[in-house]
């Protein structure tokens, strides 16, 4: 055997060492694949009831909220309405009688407590 087959055979080890070290990695990294693959779904499969749960606790909190917000705006419509009852009342003849009534009564009660005082 001549120097050439002595190459020959160094460059065919040397091919089947790299082929053997891609055959391991590649081995290596589709364990590694499959095992992320088996992570992800045990991850997902815990999360999923958490998010289930997390968006019922939300609906259940956003009813009683919207009925908050019903009762709210019954609540200014009423009081809208009480106001613009008022502000007419007091706007009327009849209104400004009994404002002028009012003053009087309290006109006349001052005075009788001066008079009890002195």
């Amino acid at each position: 055997m001549g120097p050439g087959g002595i190459a020959t055979i160094i460059a065919a080890v040397s091919l089947l060492v790299i082929a053997i070290a891609l055959a391991y990695t590649v081995f290596r990294v589709s364990r590694f694949i499959d095992e992320a693959k088996t992570s992800l779904k045990a991850f997902t499969d815990d999360t999923t009831p958490l998010l289930n749960e997390s968006t019922r606790t939300l609906e259940l909190i956003n009813g009683p909220l919207e009925s908050i917000a019903k009762i709210t705006k019954n609540v200014e419509e009423v009081t809208s309405k009480v106001t613009g009852a008022t502000t007419g009342f007091m706007d009327s003849p009849t209104g400004r009688v009994a404002g002028a009534l009012l003053g009087a009564a309290t006109l006349s009660k001052g005075r009788k407590s001066k008079k009890k005082s002195d």
